[in-house]
C-alpha cells in the first residue's frame, strides 16, 4: 500500500503541473485575439461618438456621423465604385485565372514551373511601383485615369489570389477522375463542367472572395486612378482625412467592415465557409 501511494503521488503532481498549460495557453489566446480586435472595437465605438473629433473614451452617444456618410456624396459614390470594382475584378480574375491555373497544374515541365512563379508577380512587386507602371502603360493605351483602367488594375492583382488558390486545390486532385470520364466517352466540355469544376469550386470561391476583400481595401493602386468617377472609398477617405479628421471616418470604416462581414456571411449561407478549405 505504501509503495502504491508513492507511485501515485508524483503522477498527481504531474497532473497538477500539466493543468497550468491549458490555462496559460487559453490566457495567451485571449490576449492575442484581444490585441487584434481592440483597434477594430475602438473604431466601431468611436463611430457613435457625439464629439466633433475622434476621442476615446467618447463623451456621448450619437448617430450623426452615419448621417454624415449619407450627406457627404463622395463617400456614397466612392463606396459604390469600390463595390463595383471589387465584384467585377473578382469575376474577371476568375475568368482569366482559373484556366491558367488548370493548365499550370497539369504542366510538369520547366515552362509550367516558371509560369507558376510568374503568377505571383503582381503581388510580389510593391503596390506603388505596380500602380505607377500600370498608369504609364494604360495612359499609353489612351485609357488614362478611368473606371476601366481601375478595373484592369484591380483585375491584375486579383488574378494571383484566384489562380494560386485554384492551383493548390487542382494540384491535389488526381487526374484519374478526368481520365475515367474521358474513357467513358465524355467530351472535354462535359469533363470540365461535370468533373473538374465541382472539384476546384472551393478554390474558386476562396480565391474570388479573398480578391474581392483585398480590392475593397486597396489604396496604393486605386490612388493612381482616382478621378471624378473612378475614386474608390479608401482614396476618398485618405483625401478626407487630409482636411479634417472627425468620427465620420470611423463610421464609414465601420460600414466598409460590415460589407466585408456581410460578404462572408452570404458566402457561408449559400456555400459554407468550411467547404472553401475542402479538397
Amino acid at each position: 500500500m505504501t509503495n502504491t501511494g508513492a507511485v501515485k503521488f508524483p503522477a498527481e503532481r504531474r497532473n497538477k503541473k500539466l493543468g497550468l498549460g491549458p490555462l496559460a495557453l487559453g490566457l495567451y489566446v485571449f490576449l492575442f485575439f484581444g490585441f487584434l480586435l481592440m483597434p477594430i472595437i475602438v473604431v466601431v465605438v468611436v463611430s457613435f461618438s457625439s464629439s466633433s473629433f475622434i476621442a476615446f473614451p467618447m463623451p456621448g452617444f450619437s448617430l450623426q456621423w452615419y448621417q454624415r456618410i449619407i450627406e457627404y456624396k463622395p463617400f456614397m459614390n466612392s463606396l459604390l465604385v469600390s463595390i463595383e470594382i471589387a465584384v467585377l475584378s473578382g469575376l474577371a480574375g476568375t475568368v482569366l485565372g482559373v484556366p491558367a491555373a488548370i493548365w499550370a497544374a497539369r504542366e510538369r515541365g520547366w515552362v509550367g514551373q516558371i509560369f507558376k512563379n510568374f503568377m505571383l508577380a503582381p503581388i510580389s512587386v510593391p503596390a506603388i511601383l505596380l500602380g505607377f507602371s500600370l498608369l504609364y502603360m494604360l495612359s499609353a493605351m489612351t485609357l488614362g485615369v478611368s473606371f476601366l483602367s481601375l478595373l484592369i488594375t484591380h483585375t491584375v492583382v486579383s488574378i494571383p489570389y484566384i489562380s494560386r488558390t485554384v492551383l493548390a486545390v487542382y494540384t491535389a486532385v488526381p487526374p484519374d477522375f478526368e481520365e475515367a470520364a474521358a474513357v467513358l466517352g465524355a467530351t472535354r466540355r462535359r469533363i470540365f463542367f461535370d468533373v473538374t469544376l465541382p472539384l476546384i469550386k472551393p478554390g474558386i470561391f476562396a480565391g474570388a472572395l479573398f480578391s474581392v476583400l483585398i480590392s475593397l481595401d486597396n489604396l496604393p493602386l486605386s490612388f493612381f486612378f482616382g478621378g471624378a468617377n473612378s475614386s474608390t472609398l479608401p482614396v476618398i477617405m485618405l483625401s478626407y482625412m487630409q482636411n479634417q479628421f472627425d468620427p465620420s471616418i470611423a463610421a464609414i470604416a465601420t460600414v466598409q467592415m460590415l460589407i466585408a462581414i456581410g460578404a462572408l456571411v452570404l458566402v457561408n449561407a449559400v456555400y459554407g465557409i468550411e467547404k472553401l478549405t475542402a479538397a
